[in-house]
């Protein structure tokens, strides 16, 4: 979520407003201390223009 955020130029408070969130929420969610709720998600996905799957996908190691 930090670079989709970081392409659009947006502050993590800019984007905690245009979400209705703190701007605490929105570190915590970047630095994956916090999983956001589902609605919460969708939004943030909705935002971006992306399936939720994209803005959260988890990193995998890459292949042997």
């Amino acid at each position: 979520m930090r670079e989709l955020r970081a392409d659009q130029g947006w502050s993590q408070a800019e984007l905690a407003t245009r979400l209705s969130v703190s701007r605490q929420t929105v570190h915590a969610i970047e630095t994956g201390r916090y999983d956001p709720s589902l609605p919460l998600a969708f939004r943030i996905a909705r935002l971006f223009c992306r399936p939720v799957e994209a803005v959260f996908e988890e990193e995998r190691d890459p292949p042997d």
